[in-house]
């Protein structure tokens, strides 16, 4: 019989009864005091839902409706739940949906698990069993998860994955926006998209702009560069990176390693900053030139994979066969050429040290080839047997090196001026030579001059060891510095 049959209820409560609005058949069953309906094909309403089924018991007292077959909740004209099985207290209008696939739709979304608890009062629906959520650009997979049909948010946790056009995201914990497309998600995560791998604990990614907040120790990784940091903002479609705390940048192709407190990275550029405690590590041939400066700028040629990196204000250089200070610095990869600025000053485990308002330093199969000294250039040489100092000062200076680094050859060109030892053949000294010249070429051989050509008319004088003055030891301007020589451990900000 199909009817419609109101029960009697309590005062205040009508609003919350359950209301039948049709069946093909029911049967009113009263037992042990409890008053229930068997509905076959059976329609209810409650609150504004519509509650389909194939089966339903209803029980009267408690509000409460078990169903069965082709179950189907439908919320206004936005939700529809559908299911084998359905659990329903009216009371607090939870409705429980099972079967091989639940399903909760509404315009924009889909998600499918085998149960669904949906607080129809809030509009919240929760599954803690592996489910999927699909709209019309993610699929977005998890053991469990909430979602809010009101604010469009979903909380998803364990095993949790977002997957799209863009990228995919794989996490423990996800808090996604549906409306205003950010994610935001806790535990290890990786975020994969075609221009690389993002690695990070916490942090939030906008799906939309591709902007992206990362707030604990976050690493960016593709095929040009990697980028590290305590906390990492990558700025949507140009995939910039800015990093704070402990930043990394390696860039791949050419071994280069940039560190500091502060940094970021241009991409399309390829251009990066860094400050704060800032250093730079150039690996080749297995030794490692270290540039540490108050700012560091590095400048990346795309065409052949080459760099150029500059060093601004309070410079140290160490490298294991020389090592400097000046205030500025250039260094291009390229050619392996390395430019001083402002009063640079750099010394030798060989026992010398150079001056000049600039260098040039140029480098061959990493090691130093040539320096190039320009104005007010000043070279010394440390001789460890007779415990003195060779000088040579002039205009430009070319020095030339041979293996390790040693001094092997000094070329003045301009206001030449010289004060070295003469050693005999017994390594006895015979005295110092004291010459002005315009031009000279001194040869070198253990830091000691070997031979000497003047280009010009020399002004020279022999003095005898014991003739030798103090104040004629010394050429005008000698200053030996070692003392300011930086360490490996000063150049990392170490001491």
């Amino acid at each position: 019989m199909a009817q419609r049959v109101n029960p009697a209820v309590q005062p205040g409560q009508a609003t919350d009864i359950v209301e039948l609005l049709k069946s093909d058949e029911l049967e009113l069953i009263s037992e042990n005091g409890v008053d229930s309906r068997r509905v076959i094909n059976g329609i209810f309403k409650h609150k504004g839902a519509l509650l389909y089924s194939d089966l339903a018991i209803q029980n009267v007292s408690t509000n409460i409706i078990e169903a069965y077959g082709n179950v189907r909740i439908v919320q206004g004209d936005t939700i529809t739940v559908t299911g084998d099985t359905l659990h329903y207290y009216g009371n607090t209008r939870l409705a429980i949906v099972s079967g091989r696939k639940a399903v909760l739709k509404d315009k924009n979304r889909t998600l499918t698990t085998r149960r669904i608890e949906y607080d129809m009062a809030n509009g919240i629906a929760n599954y803690k069993v592996p489910g999927r959520t699909v709209d019309i650009e993610n699929i977005l997979t998890s053991n469990e998860g909430f979602y809010n049909t009101n604010t469009k948010e979903f909380t998803y946790y364990k095993k949790v994955k977002l997957v799209n056009k863009k990228y995919t995201l794989t996490t423990d914990t996800l808090l996604y926006n549906s409306v205003t497309k950010w994610s935001y998600f806790n535990g290890p995560s990786k975020i994969v998209n075609k221009d690389g791998t993002l690695l990070s604990n916490k942090g939030q990614y906008n799906s939309l702009t591709g902007e992206s907040v990362f707030k604990t120790r976050t690493t960016v990784d593709n095929d040009t560069y990697t980028l590290t940091a305590d906390s990492l903002f990558v700025e949507g479609q140009k995939n910039n990176g800015q990093g704070k705390g402990n930043v990394v940048i390696v860039a791949k192709k050419d071994n280069t390693i940039l560190n500091g407190d502060h940094g970021f990275y241009r991409k399309a550029e390829g251009f990066s900053k860094i400050y704060g405690h800032a250093y730079v590590r150039n690996v080749v041939s297995k030794d490692t030139l270290y540039i540490r400066a108050d700012t560091l700028y590095s400048f990346e040629n795309k065409r052949d994979s080459t760099r150029r990196l500059v060093g601004d204000r309070n410079v140290f250089i160490y490298k294991s066969d020389f090592q400097g200070k000046c205030d500025s610095i250039s260094y291009n990869t390229a050619d392996s050429t390395i430019l001083f600025f402002k009063k640079p000053i750099l010394w030798s485990n060989q026992h010398y040290q150079m001056e000049g308002d600039t260098i040039s330093a140029f480098l061959v199969n990493n090691a130093i080839n040539r320096m190039l000294l320009r104005s007010k250039a000043f070279v010394i040489t440390e001789d460890t047997l007779v415990h003195q100092f060779n000088q040579v000062k002039g205009r430009t200076i070319n020095a030339y090196f041979a293996a390790e680094s040693k001094l092997r050859q000094v070329l003045v060109d301009g206001n030449g001026e010289s004060a070295y030892y003469a050693i005999d053949d017994k390594e006895k000294m015979i005295g110092l030579n004291r010459v002005e010249c315009g031009k000279m070429n001194l040869l070198f051989v253990d830091n000691r001059v070997n031979r000497i050509a003047f280009i010009g008319k020399p002004d020279g004088r022999l003095i005898p060891p014991r003739q030798i003055k103090p104040v004629e030891r010394q050429l005008d301007g000698f200053n030996w510095r070692v003392s300011d020589k930086p360490t490996k451990e000063k150049t990392l900000w170490l001491e």
